[in-house]
Formats: C-alpha cells, sequence, structure tokens
C-alpha cells in the first residue's frame, strides 16, 4: 500500500478546558461525546435551532482539555464566538487559533483514523517526517469520490440539513442521545424521509476547463453513481479535476 501524507487546507483549532466542557458540548452538537476516548476522534456538527447547518468538527480529547479541529479562519472565529454564547454559567474556557496545521495520512497509522470513513485515513497535527508528501488533492479526490462534505466548502451555513449531506452516513450523527440544538428537525427528516435534495458525486465533462463550470449550468455536467437527469442537478459544490459534489433533487 502506497503510503505518503497529504498537509490539508484552512483548518482552525478551538481549545476546551474545565470540568463542564463535555456538558457543554453533549448539550450543542449532533454526536454522542460519551463516544469520545483518547484513541478515538469524534465526528460532529453544531446547527442552527431549526435543524441548519453552522460547522463541522473533529473532537479530540486530551489530558484535561478538549478540542476541536474545525475550519479555520473566520469560521474559526465565527464557531469560536457561537459556542461563547453558550457557555453561560459552565466551567468552561474558550479560546481558538484561526490557524493551524492539519495532516492526513495513508497506507500508516500515523494520527488517530478519519471517523467518516476507513478509506480517508488518519488525521494528525504533527507533520509526519517519515512519509512524502502528496499534493492536496489526492486527499480531495478521494473525499469526493466518497461524496463526504468538507464543511462549508459543500454544505451551506444556515441553509443546508443533515439530510442534505447524508451526515449520519459519515458518523457525524447519533440519533440515540439527549437533545441536542436542531434535534428535533434533524430527527424528523431523518425518520419521516423528509429530504428532497441530496448530495451527490458528479462527473464534470473533460472538455472543460475548472473554471468554464458555472453553479448555475448544469448541462455542463454529467453524473456518476446517481445519473440524475441534468435539470435535477441544483448546484455544484466543491470540485477536483474532472469531478465534483452537486445537489441533487432526490
Amino acid at each position: 500500500m502506497e503510503q505518503f501524507f497529504v498537509k490539508l487546507k484552512n483548518r482552525g483549532l478551538i481549545h476546551l478546558e474545565g470540568a463542564d466542557r463535555h456538558d457543554f458540548l453533549q448539550g450543542l452538537i449532533t454526536n454522542d461525546i460519551e463516544k469520545l476516548k483518547q484513541d478515538k476522534m469524534l465526528y460532529a456538527c453544531l446547527l442552527t435551532p431549526q435543524g441548519k447547518f453552522l460547522h463541522d468538527f473533529f473532537i479530540l480529547e486530551g489530558k484535561d482539555f478538549t478540542l476541536l479541529d474545525c475550519e479555520g479562519s473566520d469560521r474559526a472565529h465565527d464557531l469560536y464566538e457561537r459556542l461563547l454564547k453558550y457557555r453561560l454559567r459552565k466551567d468552561v474556557q474558550i479560546s481558538v487559533e484561526e490557524h493551524n496545521d492539519v495532516y492526513a495520512t495513508f497506507g500508516s497509522e500515523t494520527g488517530l483514523p478519519d471517523p467518516r470513513h476507513p478509506d480517508m485515513g488518519y488525521r494528525t497535527f504533527e507533520k509526519p517526517e517519515d512519509l512524502p508528501e502528496a499534493p492536496f488533492e489526492e486527499w480531495d479526490r478521494r473525499r469526493i469520490q466518497l461524496t463526504i462534505p468538507d464543511g462549508s466548502r459543500d454544505l451551506i451555513p444556515e441553509k443546508s440539513t443533515m439530510d442534505e449531506g447524508n451526515m449520519d452516513r459519515w458518523n457525524a450523527i447519533d440519533y440515540q442521545k439527549g437533545c441536542y440544538i436542531g434535534q428535533e428537525l434533524t430527527a424528523r427528516m431523518h425518520y419521516r424521509g423528509l429530504g428532497k435534495k441530496h448530495l451527490k458525486t458528479v462527473k464534470l465533462k473533460p472538455s472543460l476547463r475548472a473554471n468554464e463550470y458555472k453553479r448555475s449550468n448544469p448541462e455542463n455536467w454529467i453524473a456518476t453513481s446517481a445519473s440524475p437527469p441534468r435539470n435535477d442537478i441544483i448546484e455544484l459544490r466543491s470540485t477536483c479535476g474532472d469531478i465534483g459534489i452537486a445537489l441533487v433533487k432526490s
């Protein structure tokens, strides 16, 4: 098996300390914080009260602290500000790093396994010195082939639902845990099958360059797996080479 690492783009870090940090997160996020172990990271989302996507992140447990590996720059600061609003009187101290290095490794158990899918390798904050580096596109293509959303590149904040991104498939949701923000709509859409549109992997016409694709021009795309008619493709999201993730009518 080929061994290499990829430096991921635009990552930030939220640092939480305090005796109430787990209870604090449990009432906010889509996954069950009780599943978090020091050798096992958790993938989860923060939603609006109406069940719409705000942020996704990986949760890691350290000694007396918890980390959220999240989108970076303004997105990290936005998550930080939202968490502060919910802190109230809880014993939780929160800080943010808007830029943080994160690496994905393949063919080597360096770091912790990506909880979304085995084909997404391992994640680590330490640059692997014993592995060759591959371009970001090696990671991005694997992700798009699996139709795994990459945060706000594929899920629109305050608009997209968990059902739209098939987030339960990527281990971001626990339907058995207690209440969290946005739980009612998320559960209702899941159990009643109310979703009318979902993200799908699509193949882009090789005759066109990447900068010639337009979100509102589905005649430039052809589907790979689901094979929806062109008029069922609503909007193209992230792309890598000749493939991309698009929002498709179900």
